[in-house]
């Protein structure tokens, strides 16, 4: 049983706190810390927390405490870390780890030297979709992952310090970047360096100091490319999708709008449908599970399971800091409009990445197979590369 600190109570606190109060039902919240008395307060009683503050030091040093969760805003989170640090606590930090890759070093060279249990918490790595399409990437079914494409997009944020860039450090590559950047380093392999990246981003709606629409491609030292596209300018609720495309196969999910549950209604059902949807009447979109179907169930079981077991769970600090390293790199080339290098000064490898070498598929001795297709007739057209003269060719098998 592990016995909880949780710092934050807006809607990432709120969604954590659902998690945690069935995943397990061991591991309890014994203190939570608000911006104001006021709002500590009633966020405990709505979940019977014993104790609340407005203090994050008062919170995390609470003697009964061995875990301490950060859903804080992003200025926070390196003054949260340090101070669990300096408790000797274990720390679960939500995403983006901080708002520099400078700055997440310096997180994870702290609770490193430490020797505190750390944990990134990055849920749309952990939702039951991914999950399944990881297990088959990482089993083969796609062959070598080639292309790795992942979007999230609303309408916006729903605090006020996201829009503010000295309170979150950025906009959407900031605030919803880090999720897809880190989705395609799940699916390319996390042994890939990141090389280099491109991205263009601008502000086209609100009047903001931050962009609101970004879309980036990351290239990994195998040779495949990360895609993000991210935006606050969306209209019609959230969508998240992902597309992974290999040598061999490909995946396709859809996480949110098209659920399979879809609701019209003339009058309205009264209430909250979904995270970020822009109405209750019409045509609704909503959600069964929705802190299981964002992957914070299976992120906090995995998070706690790791701790019980002494090892590390799937996503780390680590983590954190390579995807704040790649945002660097992407705000960098977003200004100059050139690839620009990522700049990784803790590089660790298992020595397991696949080789940035092309896949060429013998069709016998003397060619290359570049194609087959079934025609409207029946037949099956080949193409095929002779691999000494260099020579494209066809046949068909009737």
């Amino acid at each position: 049983m592990h016995k909880i600190a949780l710092l934050g109570t807006g809607l990432i606190g709120r969604f954590y706190t659902m998690s945690l109060l069935n995943f397990r039902g061991k591991d309890e919240i014994k203190v939570v810390c608000a911006v104001t008395p006021i709002e500590a307060k009633t966020f405990a009683d709505e979940f019977n927390i014993p104790r609340w503050t407005d203090d994050i030091a008062v919170a995390i040093r609470d003697p009964e405490i061995d875990t301490v969760i950060v859903g804080l805003p992003n200025h926070l989170h390196k003054k949260a870390v340090l101070l669990a640090v300096e408790a000797g606590k274990a720390v679960l930090c939500t995403k983006p780890l901080a708002t520099s890759g400078s700055e997440a070093l310096e997180m994870l060279e702290s609770v490193e030297k430490a020797g505190v249990y750390h944990g990134y918490l990055e849920d749309l790595v952990y939702t039951p979709k991914t999950l399944k399409a990881l297990e088959a990437t990482h089993k083969g079914a796609l062959g070598k992952v080639l292309w790795a494409r992942s979007r999230e997009s609303h309408g916006g944020p729903h605090s006020d310090w996201f829009w503010t860039k000295e309170l979150s450090g950025g906009g959407a590559i900031m605030d919803m970047g880090c999720h897809c950047i880190e989705i395609a380093r799940n699916f390319i392999g996390k042994a890939s360096r990141p090389i280099e990246v491109t991205c263009w981003a601008d502000t086209q709606v609100h009047p903001i100091e931050v962009e609101d629409h970004a879309v980036g491609l990351v290239r990994y030292d195998n040779g495949a490319i990360g895609q993000f596209e991210v935006s606050w300018t969306f209209r019609g609720g959230m969508d998240l999708r992902d597309e992974v495309s290999g040598t061999e196969g490909t995946v396709w999910l859809n996480h949110w709008l098209r659920t399979g549950f879809e609701l019209f209604t003339n009058v309205g059902q009264g209430g909250y449908v979904a995270e970020k949807a822009e109405g209750d009447t019409g045509w609704l979109f909503p959600v069964g599970d929705e802190v299981g179907a964002l992957g914070y169930v299976a992120m906090f079981m995995d998070m706690f399971n790791s701790m019980d077991a002494g090892k590390a769970p799937k996503e780390t600090f680590y983590d954190g800091y390579i995807v704040n390293t790649i945002i660097d790199a992407c705000y960098k080339a977003a200004e100059t409009k050139r690839w620009e290098p990522i700049e990784i000064q803790k590089w660790r490898s298992d020595g397991l990445a696949s080789k940035s070498e092309t896949v060429f598929k013998d069709y016998d001795n003397e060619h290359y197979l570049i194609k087959e297709e079934r025609m409207p007739n029946g037949n099956l057209k080949i193409i095929l590369k002779n691999k000494h003269t260099g020579e494209i060719s066809q046949k068909i098998k009737e």
